[in-house]
């Protein structure tokens, strides 16, 4: 099913018994079944205010057709939208809805926040087929459910989104990285060293024994703050792909199991070392990817106590579920919260499996 307009949408909702929500196709996990409703029919930039800096999209419009018309204006989702076909072995384009759904997000995270941050309003259909509307085309309070941050991650379980407003950046007039060649321990703690700086890192993460610090903003704001994190660190400058920490292209192609970690930063050099599993840190060491050849490392009870494992790639066989299971209390949160939006539980049924 592929609806083209929001009436359309709402009607194939009321009839349904069960949906399997997708955008483009290239970025959704877990094991969900029924009917494939794609939402690349509702698809096209309703409004674009440079001066004010607000984008306002239909689910189904592709994030390369925004970033093209962003970079029209030097503009940007500061966010930095990870495209993860080549990691999932995918096609198709990515549609900003499925980056909302997901709450996708990039190294710059640890300056301008989430996918969720940048987030000003949504439009959804309930599973009843209602058309809802939250925030708008400026940051404000709101009273009782902030659906804009509820939605953005909720992976489709509780509505399908059709509009989305943003906020966006305008693009720096200079970047610089920052490189040395350090082991994981000694490479996270300098990069946690940058990030508590008053000097507004944003990007810091480990590769292959390379640790990275990205700087951004006016060009004599970005010098100063490099030579201070030189003097502080012993970093230098040098040429750095963040597209490829942002995609983990690191692991694409390669045969294995991918895990994504969200951890607190001070375990995650301990946590990495204890698995002996090939990894991507990003955030500081916050964000943690895995590459388990065999997948047979034990990676949830591994991360116990100190963050949650993500499966984003299974190997052919593995029984895990694709998200960690929720804590009685979370779990009870998500219950009402599906109680009140999908009361006939017909959105993305087992995807939790």
């Amino acid at each position: 099913m592929r609806p083209d307009s929001e009436a359309e949408l709402s009607e194939m909702v009321k009839a349904a018994a069960a949906l399997q929500i997708t955008g483009g196709g290239t970025r959704g996990i877990g094991r969900a079944t029924g009917a494939v409703l794609a939402t690349t029919g509702l698809c096209g930039v309703q409004l674009y205010e440079p001066g004010a800096l607000t984008l306002v999209a239909r689910a189904g419009t592709p994030v390369a057709e925004i970033a093209a018309l962003l970079a029209s204006e030097r503009q940007r989702l500061a966010f930095e939208v990870p495209d993860l076909r080549a990691l999932l072995g995918r096609t198709g384009a990515s549609t900003i809805g499925g980056v909302v759904a997901a709450n996708a997000s990039g190294p710059r995270r640890v300056q301008v926040g989430a996918c969720r941050d940048a987030l000003l309003g949504v439009r959804f259909v309930d599973g009843q087929g209602c058309v809802i509307k939250n925030g708008g085309r400026v940051m404000k309070n709101v009273t009782g459910y902030d659906l804009v941050k509820l939605l953005a991650g909720s992976q489709g379980a509780l509505g399908v989104l059709t509009e989305v407003s943003f906020k966006v950046q305008a693009v720096p007039e200079a970047e610089v990285t920052l490189v040395a060649e350090r082991a994981l321990p000694q490479g996270l703690a300098d990069l946690r060293r940058a990030l508590g700086s008053p000097f507004d890192v944003s990007g810091a993460a480990w590769v292959a024994g390379r640790a990275m610090i990205r700087l951004e903003g006016m060009a004599g704001s970005v010098a100063y703050r490099a030579g201070k994190l030189r003097d502080l660190l012993g970093f230098e400058a040098a040429p750095a792909d963040w597209s490829a920490v942002r995609d983990v292209t690191a692991f694409a192609g390669r045969a294995g199991a991918v895990w994504r970690l969200s951890v607190k930063p001070t375990a995650a050099a301990d946590l990495v070392q204890r698995l002996d599993l090939e990894a991507v840190c990003d955030w500081g060491g916050g964000l943690i990817w895995l590459l388990d050849p065999t997948g047979q490392a034990d990676v949830r009870a591994a991360v116990a106590g100190v963050g949650h494992a993500t499966l984003i790639r299974p190997l052919p066989g593995m029984t895990a579920p694709a998200f960690p299971p929720e804590p009685p209390a979370v779990a009870a949160l998500t219950a009402g919260l599906r109680a009140q939006f999908d009361p006939r539980q017909i959105f993305n049924p087992g995807m939790m499996g």
